[in-house]
């Protein structure tokens, strides 16, 4: 392992940590205006990978990408009682424009259930028209008090997904279709990070939903993090904005809704889950450069067999880099690796080279070994794969080695302080979850005694997966 970079360790200050670790492997800066950030190439690219993962199983499950205005007249958010209500407090609204005062003010886009459905009010018609499957990669605009890179920004990234149906069980499917095939298996197999899937609660569902299905993380520190969620939406904004359709009985129809979304915020959550006092651990499914072959001295030899790893190992299928730049001392390039998160690094020098071997250094498992460098090719894709497996298997150890078991408020508060609790919810309740929440605790989800996602938020043996949250 290379000599760690210099910033807070983890255990002394988790957040300083974190702030450190983003500026240290320039993932990201804060941006002019309070609570925005500037993405900086790195951070960016852990952006698009994950775009491009989600994105094939958004298209996989039937929706086609679209684009829906960033300005929102006003008038739209209030057609929804508690959808207003809810985003009311972190809402941008807009008065003037082109030197004068606007006749309606309008909202930067904090989400698009409304918008979206001043235009599915004018194309759904039929009941041929549906379902209606639309997804948009866009920015939003919150105003958040209490920001954090990444995890709570003024304007932040995300894919947003809208639909309508002809019925509710075609609705509540779909919402469940998003929340299993697309972010979950997404979370486990590409973020290599475990994730409670479950149901929000009345108190914590999205403004204007009948229901909503989250995934929860545990992060380093043992707090919880929200990283995606689907919602069924009923027939709110439907009966708000009439968008109907005719029923192949000949009927006027109000169509059965979803959303779903996730953001920027699961490249702060890879920081946290993965991340340790030597900087970013990405796993290799998703990292843009899976190995990066250095040369240690500038030796012709050397060189040219560096540049023949990295051809060998592309046509094995890795994604690799060549780094040559031997004018930059070999101890810091091999620190910058190592803070970046690239999986695999393969160390060649002179004396390497005499023995027919590389170095082989793997980033989560943190071992380093002499490996012949005709066998790279074919035991490199395997090693990957390990290395995925492992930080999978290290992310799930660590939730489980710090949830508790709780039969009341007292001792959910207790373990929330050094990770999460579980709780039956028929011991808990809305009064109980009311108390935590004074106590500055919160239900993250429900789950059903198995641990799988219950099909009610009331249906008996349901458990609360509580804990402290970002």
């Amino acid at each position: 392992m290379a000599k760690a970079p210099v910033f807070t360790p983890r255990a002394d200050d988790f957040p300083r940590w974190y702030q450190d670790l983003i500026g240290k492997a320039e993932l990201a800066d804060n941006g002019p205006v309070r609570g925005t950030m500037v993405v900086r190439p790195y951070g960016y690219g852990l952006w698009e990978r994950m775009q491009r993962e989600m994105d094939a199983r958004i298209k996989k499950a039937g929706a086609q990408n679209a684009y829906f205005p960033l300005l929102i007249p006003q008038s739209y958010l209030t057609k929804e009682a508690e959808h207003v209500e809810g985003f009311a407090p972190e809402l941008a609204v807009v008065t003037h424009a082109g030197g004068r005062e606007l006749a309606e003010p309008v909202v930067v886009r904090p989400t698009s259930e409304t918008i979206v459905n001043a235009s599915f009010s004018r194309w759904v018609r039929s009941h041929r028209d549906l379902p209606l499957l639309v997804n948009q990669w866009a920015n939003v605009v919150r105003w958040e008090l209490r920001p954090r890179v990444f995890l709570r920004t003024t304007e932040f990234l995300w894919q947003e997904g809208h639909t309508a149906h002809a019925t509710y069980e075609d609705a509540r499917d779909y919402a469940a279709r998003i929340h299993r095939d697309v972010y979950t298996d997404f979370m486990e197999n590409v973020l290599a990070m475990d994730v409670v899937p479950g149901r929000k609660t009345a108190r914590e569902r999205f403004a204007g939903a009948v229901d909503t299905l989250t995934l929860e993380g545990m992060m380093g520190d043992g707090k919880a993090l929200q990283l995606a969620t689907s919602h069924e939406l009923g027939q709110n904004f439907a009966k708000a904005f009439g968008t109907r359709y005719l029923s192949a009985d000949g009927r006027q129809e109000y169509v059965w809704q979803t959303s779903w979304g996730s953001t920027t915020r699961m490249v702060g959550a890879l920081v946290m889950a993965h991340g340790d006092d030597h900087g970013l651990r990405v796993p290799p499914r998703l990292a843009a450069v899976q190995a990066v072959v250095l040369a240690i001295r500038d030796d012709a030899e050397v060189l040219a067999k560096v540049r023949e790893i990295g051809d060998r190992l592309e046509d094995a299928g890795v994604r690799v880099h060549v780094d040559d730049r031997t004018g930059t001392p070999f101890g810091r390039r091999a620190v910058d690796w190592e803070l970046k998160g690239v999986p695999v690094r393969i160390e060649v020098g002179p004396r390497d080279l005499a023995n027919g071997t590389a170095v082989l250094v793997r980033r989560a498992a943190g071992s380093k070994e002499p490996t012949a460098i005709e066998a790279l090719p074919a035991i490199l894709p395997e090693v990957l794969e390990a290395e995925q497996a492992l930080l999978l298997e290290q992310s799930r150890a660590h939730r489980e080695n710090h949830t508790a078991e709780v039969t009341t408020v007292d001792e959910a508060v207790e373990a929330a302080s050094a990770g999460w609790a579980r709780i039956p919810w028929d011991a808990l309740g809305p009064e109980g979850e009311a108390e935590l929440a004074e106590r500055g605790v919160s239900v993250r989800c429900l789950v059903a005694a198995d641990g799988s996602v219950p099909e009610r938020g009331d249906q008996p043996g349901n458990v609360a997966v509580v804990a402290r949250a970002y």
